[in-house]
C-alpha cells in the first residue's frame, strides 16, 4: 500500500507541476491579447478560447495533485475535532460511496463526450477562429483517471490510518508564501 501511495503521489505531483506551467503560457497569451487589443487596436479572434482551454486544462489536471496534498476545500468544522482513526473511517466510507462513483461517471461520460468530439472534429462555437476543442475534451478523461488513481491512494491512506492511528501525508513540495515568511521570521529571531 505504501508503494502505491508513493507512486500515486509522485504521478500526481509530476502531472500537476507539469501542467502548472500553463499559467505562464496563459499569462503570455492574455498579455499579448491586451497589447494588440488596446495598443494596436487589432484584437485576436482566438485568445479568449485558448485562455479558456488552458485554464480548464490546468484546473482539471491539477485536481489529483491537489487531492494528494490535501488541498481541496473541506467542511471540517467537526471533522478536525475527531481522532485520526475516526476521520479515516469517515473518509473511507465517503470515498467509496461518493468520490469513486462520481469519478467513475466522469471518466465514462467524459470518454463518450470526448469520442463524439473527436469524431466530428469539434471546434469552438465562441470564436470565428474555429479553435479545435476536441483534444481538450480528452483532458476530462485523463483528469478522471488521475483522480481515480489518487483516490485509491487516499483509500490506502485511510486503511493505514485506521491501523496505525495517524495520517501519512504526502511529501512537502511547495510552501505557502505566508508559511515561508513566518519560517524566515522565526529563524531570524533566533
Amino acid at each position: 500500500m505504501i508503494w502505491f501511495i508513493q507512486f500515486a503521489d509522485r504521478l500526481s505531483g509530476w502531472i500537476g507541476k507539469t501542467f502548472g506551467w500553463l499559467v505562464i503560457l496563459m499569462t503570455l497569451g492574455v498579455s499579448y491579447e491586451v497589447f494588440v487589443r488596446y495598443v494596436l487596436n487589432s484584437p485576436t479572434s482566438w485568445s479568449l478560447d485558448v485562455s479558456f482551454i488552458m485554464y480548464g486544462t490546468l484546473f482539471m489536471m491539477g485536481g489529483a495533485y491537489t487531492l494528494s496534498r490535501g488541498g481541496h476545500v473541506r467542511g471540517d468544522f467537526l471533522y478536525r475535532l475527531w481522532r485520526p482513526r475516526t476521520q479515516a473511517m469517515v473518509d473511507f466510507v465517503l470515498y467509496l460511496f461518493f468520490f469513486f462513483p462520481g469519478v467513475t461517471a466522469l471518466v465514462i461520460t467524459g470518454w463518450k463526450y470526448s469520442a463524439r468530439s473527436w469524431g466530428y472534429g469539434e471546434v469552438s462555437i465562441n470564436s470565428p477562429a474555429g479553435i479545435p476543442v476536441y483534444q481538450f475534451k480528452s483532458v476530462i478523461v485523463a483528469a478522471g483517471v488521475l483522480l481515480f488513481i489518487q483516490g485509491i491512494a487516499q483509500l490506502f491512506r485511510c486503511v493505514l490510518c485506521m491501523r496505525e492511528g495517524y495520517w501519512r501525508v504526502a511529501e512537502e513540495d511547495v510552501m505557502e508564501t505566508e508559511d515561508l515568511l513566518m519560517e524566515q521570521v522565526s529563524e531570524s529571531e533566533k
